[in-house]
């Protein structure tokens, strides 16, 4: 969708200078930009980059001090919220109709209920006693279980699995080759073997949450695994039995969340921690890449643990002294008892 200069501003509900009929066609960087597209910058510091800039229009902050060699301008204090605003504006989604759409070789048994516009992918399985919201699209391939509930306006992407009684709220995205409610890992040890604990509880998935690509959430053990509303989830992400996640929080790619462990509203967890099991993390709790979380978090702030990255020949040498820290501790402590014995 075209949108003058002025136009697109007002649905922003920003300011904006630079010539008002100038057309706005589409998005994009500031190294690939056109005529007739629109880019941003977040921070004075990318300013220079403007210089080689063709496109038509960007937005920038509402506190820049500098003014930036271009022609049009949109000033916001945020400006890539706004420019993803913008992009929704720019790329509206088509409005579904009223009829079913079920594609080829889709199997939609008869119990299940579908609302007003609904489209099914081919060879999708649709099993008993599920319940579709309205203007629910489904991609090829999925596999949506017995008795599974779908709110409004859900998405799944193709090859997406949901187990048998999951429940997603309104607005949800599945991509590609996420599974929702397989088993958890329940084993109870019976002499030199193992035996399978049943998972009887499930997955409830809240409102406008995300999910990535071959992400998985295990169903629970006997209460459901739960996903509170606005939860980001990154691809390739375990979810374990009986985890609990608070609103709004975003949890980056390869994370592991083991059973049981509860995490707060609105925290952010980085790429490739780890988060053992039965813990429990505040709200508003950030987690840098690579952490792993031994202990419950108790209080807001940011925390880290590992060694950072260091050239190889020095981490050898880093990783020796670590081996002779006990020992000089020991030292150290027997060293200040003779300087205290001697002292008295």
């Amino acid at each position: 969708m075209a949108l003058t200069l002025s136009e697109l501003a007002r649905r922003l509900g920003l300011e904006f200078s630079g010539e008002p009929d100038l057309v706005i066609e589409a998005v994009a960087s500031l190294e690939s930009a056109g005529p007739s597209d629109l880019c941003f910058v977040q921070s004075a510091k990318y300013l220079g980059q403007l210089a080689a800039c063709n496109g038509g229009a960007v937005i920038v902050p509402s506190d820049l001090q500098s003014e930036p060699p271009c022609r049009a301008m949109i000033h916001a204090a945020n400006p890539h919220l706004a420019f993803v605003q913008a992009i929704h504006l720019l790329y509206p989604q088509p409005v579904a109709g009223p009829d079913v759409r079920i594609g080829p070789g889709a199997q939609v048994d008869p119990t299940a209920r579908l609302g007003a516009g609904v489209s099914i992918g081919a060879n999708s399985v649709v099993g008993a006693n599920v319940v579709i919201g309205e203007r629910v699209r489904i991609g090829p391939g999925c596999v949506i279980q017995t008795g599974a509930r779908l709110g409004d306006d859900c998405e799944l992407k193709a090859n997406v699995t949901l187990g048998h009684g999951v429940s997603l709220g309104c607005e949800v995205i599945l991509h590609s080759g996420a599974v929702i409610g397989s088993d958890g890992f329940g084993l109870v040890p019976d002499g030199e073997s193992w035996v399978k604990i049943p998972h009887l509880g499930s997955v409830r998935v809240g409102d406008r949450v995300e999910i990535g690509a071959n992400t998985t959430v295990d169903r629970g053990a006997l209460d459901d695994t739960v996903i509170e509303n606005g939860v980001k989830l990154d691809n390739l992400i375990q979810v374990a039995h009986n985890v609990r996640i608070g609103e709004n929080t975003a949890i980056a790619a390869c994370v592991g969340i083991a059973g049981s462990a509860i995490i707060g509203k609105n925290c952010k967890i980085s790429g490739a921690a780890v988060v053992l099991g039965h813990l429990s993390l505040a709200d508003n709790v950030t987690v840098t890449a690579m952490s792993l979380v031994t202990k419950s978090i108790r209080q807001a702030g940011t925390y880290s643990s590992g060694t950072p990255l260091m050239e190889n020949a020095q981490w050898h040498r880093s990783n020796v002294r670590y081996k002779a820290l006990d020992k000089l501790a020991g030292s150290i402590a027997s060293l200040e008892k003779k300087m205290k014995t001697q002292s008295d």
